[in-house]
């Protein structure tokens, strides 16, 4: 599967974005989808994660209640709204599909990955 995320951007603190992840030669229906992030110097760090079917979520501690990750398998699309975005959410941004759904907070877990989607947040 080949993954394509986009919608990055510069923003003011206080902010949002909307980043969507567009998939393409299999259905996303049949992976669970993450988001990871990485910022200049720093290691790749998971951001999100929901399961087949969208019934879980899950958010790495500093963006719930700021981060809402979904999906539309109609579309083969997911998608990460961030809120109250602040200047340490800076990084580059990238959609990751996993067959197994074994390790949806490792970066390890994942199969498949998209190009990445920078996102500045400006203080």
């Amino acid at each position: 599967v080949q993954l394509q995320a986009s919608g990055g951007g510069l923003v003011q603190a206080g902010g949002s974005l909307r980043l969507s992840c567009a998939a393409s030669g299999r259905t996303l229906s049949s992976y669970f989808m993450g988001w990871f992030r990485q910022a200049p110097g720093k290691e790749r760090e998971f951001v999100a994660a929901i399961s087949w079917g969208g019934g879980n979520t899950y958010y790495r501690d500093s963006a719930k209640g700021r981060f809402t990750i979904s999906r539309d398998d109609a579309k083969n699309a997911v998608t990460l709204q961030m809120n109250s975005l602040k200047a340490e959410d800076t990084a580059v941004y990238y959609c990751a599909a996993d067959a197994s759904g074994r390790q949806p907070f490792s970066r390890g877990g994942y199969d498949y990955w998209g190009h990445g989607t920078q996102v500045t947040v400006s203080s």
